[in-house]
């Protein structure tokens, strides 16, 4: 078992000093992950007999050969008791917003009546909240916005329990696989969910964690695992380090080490940037040494990933409340708990909600009040500081609504000052994506909501939730992160944050499209062909679709989705609309 290393507070940390205020002692440290069910170690020897054998016999599991009686069933993850009492006539609306006063209206609306605002997109807004509520909001709309909504989850208590149900192991074994498909000691990257049982469904911190311990003892060249610090609640807050140093890098003195950070699972309830994050890790660990880019993005680059920052909310959710949005730290209410991790960072915090505790978007009293988001800062200002770190790349991940978003998230009235590297490998990653799966994923500032036209002219209004202290400025303003992105998953809100696991597969395929992308433009420095990424999965079409050395324009069709263009014109149009903002 390899060692946790906790974060060292920084000396260097800039902004407002908080009022004095200590941290809570935490819980008695419970065994991360918590007792081992009996599947986990049955999946967990399925792994290791798949995964170690590599030079060996090939030797095949069938589910002929386990006695039925030793087959684990369904380990629990049953929805909650309280499922019903705590959804029960609740549903989720789209408004489609065309006017100013239609955004205006919707937003001091949901401010009133304290709704929860679950995602938005140039043309629409998506609400959840009480049937009984409907005419009382509705009542404060204007008669347009009245008209223009439907429904798009009508019994949330039942999506919800479909979201458990498919979220728990199947009745078989979880070391063989469906059908007559068979498991063997060759180790490739493979899409196919019977190759990937991992994959095939949702997994609970007390899966994921011995998952990752068990990569970083199969693969001890390149993978370790550590914690970044604890959490509120007293957990520790998991990462992978992925990288190969060569041997005249170690000696001293070096140069910074140059690191990609990827995280998902700030707010606890977006379940599918937890299983990305892990498949983008996933890949990443066991291409290294056969894919000759993922190699050499190893070894130019350390890579930190981690699955969840919200570890005691992502917990909550499997426990207790599905679509627990925050952290579980304590309020000044004692009924309303949770400090929204994005919310909650240092520059640019906005206080604005600090006076309702019950607000999803909750920050604190003060900035970094959030026990998470402190410790993650507190660790990349020491790695930065003290451990010659050099964070070139930042990746929040986040669901829904299919979205690449840069920053700055606190206000449009500022634009950042790498406005046009930030765009261009934006666009990058949204071809990556489309030319992989064929989805097509908007690029904006993280600052935009909804988008009207009046008079002819084109207002882009900010986001109905508040922007202030994010990780995403924080991480591109604070510490200096050229290239900080928020890349908001599937889907377009058909299921919003209740995403069936038949998307896992096809959400983390897209996503490491864009993070070999990524990884390939920082090592580069400029744009290349998309079909250089891979030789392995890309489409027959992508061989002649490249990406030119002046990205296409993003412009907004009827159905609100931003395609991408090649001219060279359009593209210099684009950049000098966006600066006009």
């Amino acid at each position: 078992m390899l060692p946790w290393v906790s974060a060292v507070p920084s000396r260097n940390h800039r902004g407002p000093s908080p009022p004095s205020f200590q941290l809570p002692q935490p819980v008695p440290k419970r065994p991360i992950g918590g007792e081992r069910p009996g599947w986990t170690r049955r999946f967990c020897y399925a792994f290791v007999r798949r995964l170690s054998g590599l030079a060996g016999k090939k030797r095949v599991c069938t589910v002929d050969d386990i006695p039925q009686s030793r087959i684990p069933k369904q380990p629990g993850f049953s929805p909650p008791l309280n499922l019903r009492t705590k959804y029960d006539g609740d549903i989720v609306l789209r408004f489609n917003v065309s006017t100013a006063d239609e955004a205006k209206a919707l937003a001091e609306a949901a401010s009133v009546l304290f709704l929860d605002i679950w995602g938005s997109n140039n043309d629409w807004v998506d609400i959840r909240l009480a049937k009984d509520v409907v005419p009382p909001l509705l009542g404060l709309l204007p008669s347009s916005l009245q008209r223009s909504h439907t429904p798009l989850i009508y019994d949330l208590t039942q999506a919800v329990s479909r979201s458990y149900q498919s979220s728990s192991p199947s009745d078989q074994s979880p070391q063989v696989t469906r059908g007559s498909h068979v498991f063997t000691h060759d180790l490739h990257t493979s899409t196919d969910t019977t190759e990937n049982p991992f994959f095939s469904n949702y997994q609970p911190m007390s899966v994921i964690i011995p998952w990752m311990k068990l990569l970083a003892a199969l693969f001890p060249t390149h993978v370790r695992i550590f914690s970044i610090g604890q959490t509120f609640e007293g957990r520790d807050i998991p990462a992978f380090r992925l990288g190969v140093r060569p041997a005249e890098d170690r000696q001293e003195p070096r140069q910074p080490r140059k690191t990609v950070l990827i995280s998902g699972g700030s707010h606890a309830r977006e379940w599918i940037s937890v299983s990305t994050v892990n498949y983008i890790a996933n890949s990443l660990i066991t291409s290294y040494g056969k894919s000759d880019l993922i190699t050499k993005l190893l070894d130019k680059f350390d890579w930190v990933i981690i699955p969840t920052l919200n570890v005691d909310g992502y917990v909550y959710t499997w426990e207790n409340d599905r679509l627990w949005r925050k952290n579980r730290q304590d309020t000044t209410l004692r009924f309303c708990h949770g400090i929204d991790l994005d919310r909650s960072f240092g520059f640019q915090w906005d206080g604005s909600s600090r006076g309702n505790p019950c607000s999803e978007s909750f920050s604190g009293e003060y900035a970094f009040q959030a026990v998470e988001s402190r410790r993650l800062a507190e660790w990349a200002k020491n790695e930065k500081d003290n451990n010659n770190i050099d964070f070139v790349g930042f990746l929040d991940f986040h669901s829904y609504s299919q979205q690449i978003l840069y920053p700055y998230s606190y206000s449009c009235g500022n634009l950042p000052p790498s406005l046009e590297n930030l765009e261009e490998l934006a666009m990058g990653l949204a071809k990556a994506i489309r030319i992989s799966t064929g989805e097509p994923y908007s690029i904006t500032s993280a600052c935009e909501g909804t988008i009207t036209m009046e008079s002819g002219q084109r207002l882009v209004h900010p986001r109905m939730e508040t922007g202030g202290g994010s990780a995403l400025d924080w991480f591109y303003q604070e510490l200096g992160v050229r290239y900080a992105y928020q890349i908001k998953l599937r889907d377009t809100g058909s299921y919003g944050f209740l995403l069936p696991e038949e998307n896992i597969l096809p959400t983390g395929e897209e996503a490491l499209h864009a993070i070999e992308y990524f990884g390939k433009f920082l090592e580069s420095g400029m744009p290349f062909p998309v079909n250089e990424l891979s030789t392995e999965d890309q489409p027959e079409e992508a061989s002649t679709d490249q990406v030119p050395a002046k990205m296409g324009p993003v412009e907004v069709n009827a159905n609100g989705v931003k395609d991408l263009g090649n001219t060279e014109e359009d593209a210099n149009w684009e950049l000098r609309r966006r600066r006009r903002r």
